[in-house]
């Protein structure tokens, strides 16, 4: 022992004594530059915290003396500094403080504290480490691995972070998210707090967030085998056609077939598209309490725990998913496990890794742990309220633009209109039916076969697109059409593209095929090369544009060069112009998005951008996109969890999000389905419809079977009539949807809003993850369970709740079984809200809102403000728009018109209001026969209504 403590000496005992020192610091422009001494456990770093406004920070830290390559600032194009502030020394602190919020720094170990003005702590870092910066390098790039941990109370409610199929709503639950760009996840670095504050960690690598240890393979548990050994469960392969015959057994103790590369470690001995592999065994943990099992999946899956189904899932095979199921263990006992796995298709994949419970010293901690960058770097934003917080990520990122007022009308879609004849037929057919739509999209694979890239359409299905595209206009049709940024081999512009070094060629020359007729080699364009986002954008301007195209869809925008390949192998095939794959790969979709709204506002400044995006980064909001939640499945299960993903997303900061309704991967028993499945079919469709009419873009897209409303359902049927109610509902909400969009850009507003935004006192609200608002007002509550006539969910405290279609009312602060019929959700009102409906329409531009029903819900004063501009151009950056401010007195019962404000070509100078009071004592609703109200009419001066 004697010669190993002298080792021990030798080697530790000597080292350097690092003092507890203050660190010296020197003031900067804008706030302090803090040398930190080193530690034991921690080098000397160098801090800097700066002001951008009087309650935005900007903190980075670096290992002194750093040589690693510096990251290009695309995410926050200008770092706009306003404010006073001061420095001030408190012992071994130092305290950059504003009139908002102050950044309290030690000058001992360079951590940083954050407070509001009245010294309540809102967010801490947890000391830096040695393990805080590792270096690395990839592809001649040199950076760190870089983790920072934060210190977070247990009652705050945590969002944001993109887009994730999870189900869940609130983060700051031990969980761990992975912020990564893949077709249905979107990874965005933005993370909100109900203690009013949020944190943009600005790096553009693959992240994790929360709960960052490494998650644990299924071998660290203790396995059984159902024959009662140790060290594996048993799997067996069942023949599909044949059952309960079994065709092959095996023991495993890993389940890790994630990528293509995986396949050939499943059984060569079967045929898995005809096979049912079913594993079963007991399963025991080392540690007590919550534990998180992550399943990523194709195919059909079952998971049961002691008996008892946790989960029924299924994907597509070449599109696999994930969730996670929670299970509190206690150390030591067995629980039985089993899974059920259907591939159902050429790919199968199937992974099982586990979380284990969070440990003492990391309960109340939030982290980040990224890739590659330069150091920690990221921005605190400290709001009175939720909306500040957004406003100040915009401040940093970018404002949104006001989206074109067609685009807030219904849309139509399918995979794929295959001809031009069947597009225009379908468009014919919604006018036929007087079914209210704006906008026709054509999907994927209009070019020929071989010339994927070119934009070019193929002649023999669509022999003239330029006619196509008139005569849709004609009859008051928008088309978006699909852009991919990839571009085939054997495209007629790929031997341009390869010339001027705008190509990403590892994918062709790793001789990778695409899944079209014989298959193509392909890759994508590099839109991290400022010439390369030009020229494709000349090429899409000479194809498309110029034909009159609306708008654009830019599908695998991830990207997705080519599907299901392991993340070393997708870092491979991407090089960006600016550095490494590793240090920007979730930033691609960003300047895609950027060179399309570029090259558009200089081609043409006046008409509005539109940009319909797979995948989507922090700052995105500036390039007019708008985020789809990618090829969902079209089960009951998806529709619940896109509600969290798109409320979530929306609380990242980003306003404007939709999804497929209906979904976009169908299973076979819909395809040819008997009577049963057809009125399930047509029964999900109707809730998904239901859903998506609330959301900032109300979209219907999907495979086959056909979705327009008219070939879900014969007209007549409840699904027909109650799609049809949404569709023209939708239309009516547009007064109110578009102020929504309005309020948007010039107040930075979010249009889904996440019930705690609005409630942050109420606690109950934190993890409801099938309810959101859509603005101040509407709670909206889908219906996602197969047959259900009613649902259980909860009305927020602190207000009373009006139902939308009757006008009965609803104290908040309780959960209710809301009545849920086949052809109507639960939708309720906020007592004090101010909700225009405007005329019927076929389409958004077909009359002006001459005449606009106020519903005004008494119980609380009200406020709305009403926005209008001339709805596809561009001029209401230079101020050419309106508002009216319209607000109501509850004691009084007296609502204001103010004084209409601004001006633009052709608007209304004279308008009708008619204005319901919703009470107690006027129980009316949307859907009553009678309504009492008031007629007014307004000619822009500031008017006083008595309504009591």
């Amino acid at each position: 022992m004697r010669k190993y403590s002298l080792i021990f000496i030798l080697l530790y005992g000597l080292q350097p004594a690092y003092s507890q020192s203050p660190g010296s610091y020197t003031k900067t422009e804008r706030g302090i530059r803090l040398a930190v001494p080193p530690a034991d456990n921690r080098p000397a770093t160098d801090l800097q915290v700066e002001v951008i406004q009087d309650n935005i920070f900007h903190v980075t830290a670096q290992p002194a003396g750093t040589a690693v390559n510096k990251t290009h600032n695309l995410v926050v194009p200008e770092e706009r500094f306003s404010g006073s502030w001061k420095v001030t020394e408190a012992g071994t602190e130092l305290l950059v403080g504003t009139a908002r919020a102050t950044a309290r720094i030690s000058r001992l170990n360079g951590t940083v504290h954050f407070e509001d003005a009245a010294g309540t702590t809102l967010l801490s870092e947890r000391s830096r480490s040695n393990i805080t910066f590792t270096p690395d390098a990839y592809g001649g790039d040199s950076f760190y691995r870089v983790r920072q941990t934060f210190n977070v109370s247990a009652d705050e409610g945590l969002y944001g972070l993109g887009q994730h199929q999870s189900g869940v709503m609130n983060y700051n639950t031990g969980r761990q998210v992975t912020l990564l760009q893949y077709n249905t996840m979107i990874g965005i670095p933005f993370l909100y707090s109900t203690r009013n504050y949020g944190l943009l960690w600005h790096n553009y690598s693959i992240t994790q967030a929360g709960d960052t240890r490494p998650l644990l393979p299924l071998s660290a548990f203790r396995l059984h085998s159902p024959e009662g050994y140790e060290g594996w469960l048993t799997v067996k392969y069942y023949d599909k056609a044949a059952p309960g015959k079994v065709i092959f057994s095996r023991p495993e103790s890993e389940i890790s077939y994630l990528y293509l590369n995986d396949q050939d470690r499943l059984p060569k001995e079967v045929n898995l598209a005809a096979s049912v592999a079913v594993y079963e065994g007991k399963i025991e943990s080392p540690y007590e309490g919550l534990h998180r099992l992550h399943f990523n999946y194709s195919g059909y899956l079952k998971v049961w725990v002691d008996g008892v189904l946790r989960e029924d899932r299924w994907r597509e095979s070449w599109n696999a998913g994930s969730f996670e199921t929670d299970l509190e263990m206690k150390k030591g006992q067995k629980y039985d496990l089993k899974m059920e796995w259907m591939p159902d298709g050429g790919q199968a994949y199937l992974g099982l890794k586990w979380q284990s419970p969070i440990p003492e010293d990391l309960k109340n901690t939030f982290s980040f742990d990224s890739e590659a960058g330069d150091g920690v770097d990221y921005y605190f934003i400290a709001g009175a309220d939720g909306d500040e917080v957004i406003r100040g990520y915009r401040e940093l990122t970018g404002k949104a633009q006001v989206l074109p007022r067609w685009s807030f009308g219904y849309w139509q879609s399918r995979e794929r209109y295959k001809t031009q004849q069947e597009l225009e037929d379908v468009a014919k057919e919604f006018r036929k039916r007087r079914i209210p739509i704006d906008n026709m999209v054509q999907d994927w694979s209009y070019w020929p076969e071989h010339d994927w890239g070119s934009h070019d359409f193929d002649k023999t299905r669509f022999p003239d697109p330029e006619g196509m595209v008139k005569r849709l206009h004609q009859d008051n049709f928008r088309l978006m059409i699909s852009v991919w940024p990839k571009i085939n081999e054997e495209s007629s512009v790929y031997r341009r593209f390869k010339e001027k070094g705008w190509l990403y060629m590892r994918n062709i020359y790793d001789a990778r095929k695409d899944w079209i007729g014989k298959g193509y080699t392909s890759t994508f364009y590099d839109p991290f090369n400022a010439d390369a986002r030009k020229g494709f954008w000349e090429l899409m301007d000479k194809k498309l544009y110029k034909l009159g195209i609306d708008a654009w869809w830019m599908d695998a925008s991830e990207p997705d060069i080519h599907s299901n390949t392991n993340l070393e192998e997708r870092k491979a095939v991407m090089q960006p112009a600016i550095g490494s794959s590793v240090r920007y790969y979730n930033a691609f979709p960003l300047e895609n998005a950027r060179g399309i709204y570029e090259g558009q506002r200089a081609t043409d400044p006046d008409n509005r951008v539109f940009i319909l995006t797979r995948s989507f980064f922090a700052g995105q909001q500036r390039y007019a996109a708008v985020a789809w939640s990618g090829d969902i499945s079209s089960r009951w299960h998806d529709m619940k969890d896109q509600i969290s993903a798109g409320v979530n997303f929306s609380m990242s900061g980003t306003p404007y999000w939709t999804m497929d309704a209906g979904g976009f991967l169908v299973e076979k028993r819909f395809h040819r389905p008997d009577s049963a499945h057809l009125e399930e079919w047509r029964e999900m469709n109707t809730r998904w419809y239901q859903y998506g009419a609330f959301l900032p873009l109300f979209r219907a897209h999907g495979q086959f079977p056909f979705r327009e409303p008219f070939n879900i359902a014969a007209e007549g049927h409840p699904a027909y009539s109650s799609m049809t109610y949404y569709i023209r509902l939708r239309y009516r909400l547009l007064p109110y949807i578009y102020s929504l969009a309005g309020k948007v850009h010039l107040e930075d507003g979010s249009m889904i809003r996440g019930l705690a935004m609005d409630f942050p006192q109420d606690k109950n609200v934190f993890p409801l993850n099938d309810q959101f608002l859509l603005g101040h007002s509407l709670l909206v509550n889908p219906v996602t369970e197969k047959g259900a006539l009613s649902r259980k969910m909860y009305l927020p405290a602190g207000t009373a709740w009006y139902d939308f279609y009757s006008g009965r009312r609803e104290a908040g602060g309780r959960e209710i079984e809301a009545d849920a019929p086949y052809e109507r959700i639960p939708l309720y009102v906020r007592a004090g809200s101010i909700v225009p409906l405007g005329p019927e329409l076929q389409y958004t531009a077909e009359k002006k809102p001459a005449e606009i029903w106020l519903w005004v819900y008494a119980g609380a004063d009200g406020a709305f403000r009403l926005y209008e501009d001339e709805g596809t151009n561009n001029n209401y950056e230079k101020g050419q728009y309106t508002t009216l401010d319209i607000t109501y007195n509850d004691q009084t019962g007296e609502l204001t018109l103010g004084k209409q404000q601004g001006s633009f070509d052709g608007m209304l100078k004279e308008r009708v209001f008619r204005v319901v009071r919703v009470s107690p004592e006027n129980t009316v609703g949307f859907d009553s026969q009678k309504t009492r109200f008031k007629t007014i009419t307004y000619k822009g001066n500031e008017m006083k209504i008595k309504l009591k």
